[in-house]
């Protein structure tokens, strides 16, 4: 059986914990506490950090890493385009998620009390100015790659899940992003794969 170490409050576990429920297969979530992590952690990931994916003599860690794994282990349903042209476009759009995106979140996430409030704000900024230009998008798709959901669509979910967490308001042109998002988020398995730490986290 496959094993996930998760934390709680992690965003990027919870984009691995998102997948395994949407494939509806049989796993264990094993919670690991982000401020006292067990030593076996480092000992499975050099950079001691989480998710990290355990099936017998196999250990993954990276969020996107583990979840391309899974969706080619277990490929129903298909999370990533089955043709190599839309497949490797969808890896270039994960890139420039974790570039473009990601990359605040872990100033927002990893830097509390450590970096100046200057440094918050810039994260904040940037987030919000990107997330903007990707409504448009909203106005014809259901799902980022139009109407099937996809690795891409749980890439992203759990920045919008955690706008109000990291104090990030986005302006009324948001609005098809913010009602995708809501479609995201009623989705069964979105909701099984929320831990009670992340469900405070909206309002």
């Amino acid at each position: 059986m496959m094993v996930l170490y998760s934390g709680t409050t992690c965003p990027f576990s919870q984009r691995c914990r998102l997948v395994l429920f949407e494939k509806g297969m049989d796993f264990e979530v094993r919670d690991v506490d982000l401020f006292n992590k067990p030593e076996d952690i480092s000992t499975m990931n050099p950079y001691g950090q989480v998710p990290i994916l355990v099936e017998r003599d196999l250990v993954l860690y990276e969020s996107n890493i583990i979840n391309e794994y899974i969706d080619e282990r277990f490929p129903h349903p298909q999370l990533m385009p089955a043709d190599p042209l839309m497949r490797a476009r969808a890896r270039l759009m994960l890139f420039n998620f974790e570039k473009e995106l990601f990359v605040h979140v872990h100033t927002l996430e990893n830097d509390k009390g450590r970096s100046g409030d200057k440094v918050q704000e810039k994260a904040r900024n940037e987030i919000r100015d990107r997330l903007t230009t990707l409504a448009p998008l909203f106005l014809k798709n259901k799902y980022m790659l139009g109407d099937e959901f996809s690795m891409l669509d749980v890439a992203i979910a759990p920045l919008l899940w955690r706008l109000d967490h990291y104090g990030i308001e986005l302006s009324k042109t948001a609005a098809p992003l913010m009602k995708y998002a809501e479609r995201i988020f009623s989705r069964p398995a979105y909701i099984e794969a929320l831990t009670p730490s992340e469900k405070v986290m909206r309002r």
